[in-house]
């Protein structure tokens, strides 16, 4: 079993209201190196909070998480940084239009399909049961 930590990558258009939609989850898990963050918007839901948000500039924003946890040249400074250090920096505390949930603590076999679990359970919206 590994011991991993996760957050939730969080939009919030207009962050004075607070109202955000789930659109990620970003996965470190020390043991094996495993960093990752994947993404799915779902746009409908998010322009139901504001329908003049830009959503080229939230996907762009996004799309920086996954660079940021490949790391190398391609992501900056920040993507010089050794794994955890990278987790710790996309899960700082911010008050902008992305942010991440709190650190939340598992154990898993396997990081690969704990991720996978997480956007189940927590961003993906529930299919009705037939």
């Amino acid at each position: 079993m590994h011991a991993y930590d996760y957050a939730l990558i969080r939009v919030v258009p207009r962050v004075e209201r607070g109202e955000f939609v789930n659109a990620g989850v970003v996965l470190s898990c020390k043991r094996g190196g495993f960093l990752e963050a994947r993404i799915e918007l779902d746009e409908a839901r998010l322009r139901a909070l504001d329908p003049a948000l830009d959503l080229d500039t939230v996907r762009g924003h996004l799309a920086a998480f996954a660079a940021i946890c490949a790391g190398g040249e391609a992501a900056g400074p920040i993507g010089k940084l050794p794994p955890r250090e990278r987790f710790h920096w996309l899960t700082a505390p911010r008050s902008t239009m992305i942010q991440t949930s709190p650190t939340h603590t598992g154990r898993c076999p396997d990081p690969a399909v704990a991720i996978e679990r997480l956007l189940d359970t927590m961003v993906r919206v529930p299919r009705p049961k037939a």
